[in-house]
């Protein structure tokens, strides 16, 4: 569904007003395919790629599984991302979001009588946040993040019994304790090795990892 909106235009030369008419896309679930965001660890900059290439390599040859979801982010779906979430979690009104050049979504939707719903606004973009796998994300994505920059990679990792894993000098770390994933402090000592730093900023973001942990 998309909103027309007309606006007039008064030339410098030509006196006659113009119009011109833009449309706006409401938010749901169908912007979650756009912009789409790389699972390529070479999409990475240099020397993160290399140094995330060594760890998982570490982590398989351990016999962990690793699961990449996501690795350089166009800065217009991570807009998308934070957006989505701030509204669903009720941090953001969906009438008050900044707009985004090359973006032309509108976040506010209307009822029956033409009134902003707040409802249907929310309810709109929790279908992105589910579509984004974001429903377990505690904190917003950031506008400016790392993986923009291509420094940082979301990846689930996990294990059963005891992780026997070399760190960055060749030494055998042994993981015996819980958590048996990516959450694990013991597993982000090994990963700091490799200069793959765990996600340490404010709120819980599961499966980031990043340059300097942002």
């Amino acid at each position: 569904m998309t909103t027309t909106l007309q606006v007039t235009l008064t030339p410098t030369a030509d006196r006659t007003p113009a119009i011109v008419e833009t449309t706006s896309e409401l938010s749901g679930a169908q912007w979650v395919s756009r912009f789409p965001t790389s699972t390529n660890i070479d999409d990475l900059e240099t020397p993160f790629k290399e140094n995330v290439a060594s760890f998982i390599a570490a982590l398989k040859a351990a016999s962990a599984s690793v699961t990449i979801a996501a690795t350089r982010r166009p800065k217009e779906r991570a807009y998308l991302m934070h957006w989505c979430w701030k509204i669903a979690k009720g941090k953001a009104k969906a009438n008050n979001i900044p707009a985004m050049e090359g973006v032309d979504i509108k976040w506010d939707h209307s009822d029956a009588e033409g009134n902003y719903s707040e409802s249907a606004s929310i309810k709109a973009a929790k279908a992105m946040v589910s579509g984004y796998g974001m429903q377990g994300l505690g904190v917003a994505p950031a506008l400016n993040s790392r993986h923009i920059q291509g420094n940082a990679i979301d990846m689930n990792v996990s294990w059963s019994g005891t992780l026997s894993i070399a760190d960055a000098k060749g030494e055998t770390v042994e993981i015996a304790t819980a958590p048996k994933t990516g959450m694990n402090e013991k597993l982000h000592k090994v990963g700091a090795s490799y200069s793959v730093i765990k996600y340490n900023g404010s709120g819980e973001d599961k499966p980031h990892w990043s340059t300097d942990g942002r």
